[in-house]
């Protein structure tokens, strides 16, 4: 890969990030405009207001600028049309730097020709928020476990009962659903807090702080023994609806569920029956089979479940990270060496 690469800015990143970029790798050729991004309406907002539209000259500029680029910082306006549209105008581009650790369901959306996929490196930005994230499944296990539902509608009600026991996070066994980047975060606080961690893989790799590795075939096999399941997957074919009924029917009664994954790996209907029965004494999710989450959904109106509306991982330092890891791949591309969070273009995650 020849020095001097041209790297286009393609989502409002601000000039502090962008500078910081030009700063970690000197041999880009960093290209933004901020005139032609729509405005952040808050932290990472990498799509921007949708309420502000460009005039046609400004279109024209914009698609212009991201058509002349062998590497894209972000999917133009995180649109995967818009992704499918460049791709198709620029034969030159050679690598997409998504903003989202999902980022492969967008390259996917997108439905890119054999030759795309080919010719270009898609990453993700997969890892960064993986501290956000492990702290609330934490949060959301602790407030199951700690009966969180109960003391909130005692403390409304002004009723002082009579003590019950809490379950205790260092007697309980936590399963871990996918041990990536999430993952291994959430490994390692729940191991630090004292609790039996297993995890779900497909290598077979260690990872620190798990106790047992679980391949994800048999995830219904040991739900049977698990106080707590945590799913961090991302939304693919292979992991559409994993915890489903057979799951669900299967993990120990009172057991808690957290999701911080995607929404799509958790089937809601099979929840909401595991919730009723028992069997999921409570749920904390930040992420839903369809979002934003539907006014007619019953998980709304359930003292038994956290709704958390899918920002569980924003933090003002995920700009920064993700700049940081796109300055660290482009320097790992320019020198001929693998970079980190490569898009898998068959399975997409």
């Amino acid at each position: 890969m020849s020095e001097n690469a041209r790297a286009v800015v393609a989502v409002p990143l601000s000039e502090e990030h962008s500078r910081l970029i030009e700063s970690l790798e000197p041999r880009l050729e960093l290209i933004r405009d901020h005139s032609l991004y729509r405005p952040m309406r808050g932290p990472a907002d990498w799509s921007g207001d949708p309420a502000h539209v460009r005039t046609p000259e400004e279109q024209a500029a914009f698609d212009a600028l991201v058509d002349s680029a062998d590497f894209l910082f972000g999917i133009p306006d995180v649109d995967s049309a818009a992704l499918a549209r460049t791709v198709a105008a620029n034969p030159r581009l050679r690598w997409v730097h998504t903003t989202a650790a999902g980022g492969g369901s967008q390259v996917k959306a997108a439905d890119l020709p054999a030759e795309a996929l080919e010719r270009i490196a898609f990453t993700t930005a997969a890892g960064v928020h993986g501290g956000p994230l492990a702290e609330f499944a934490v949060f959301g296990v602790l407030a199951g476990a700690k009966s969180l539902p109960r003391l909130q509608a005692q403390q409304r009600a002004k009723e002082w009962s009579g003590r019950w026991e809490m379950k205790q996070l260092d007697e309980m066994t936590v399963l871990v659903v996918g041990l990536g980047g999430i993952g291994a975060e959430c490994a390692r606080r729940f191991k630090a807090m004292g609790a039996t961690v297993w995890g779900t893989t497909r290598s077979g790799a260690p990872v620190d702080g798990v106790d047992r590795l679980i391949p994800v075939e048999e995830l219904t096999s040991v739900a049977g023994e698990v106080d707590a399941l945590v799913t961090t997957l991302p939304g693919t074919e292979q992991t559409h609806h994993l915890v489903g009924e057979e799951v669900l029917g299967a993990i120990k009664p009172g057991a808690i569920v957290a999701n911080v994954g995607r929404g799509t790996v958790v089937d809601e209907k099979a929840l909401l029956a595991a919730l009723d029965s028992g069997r999921v004494s409570f749920a904390a999710l930040d992420v839903f089979e369809v979002e934003p989450l539907p006014a007619e959904s019953p998980l709304w109106e359930r003292e038994d479940v956290l709704v958390s509306p899918h920002t569980a991982a924003l933090n003002s330092k995920e700009e920064e990270r993700i700049a940081r890891l796109f300055a660290q791949n482009a320097t790992r591309l320019l020198d001929g060496l693998e970079m980190r969070n490569v898009v898998n273009t068959v399975e997409f995650y």
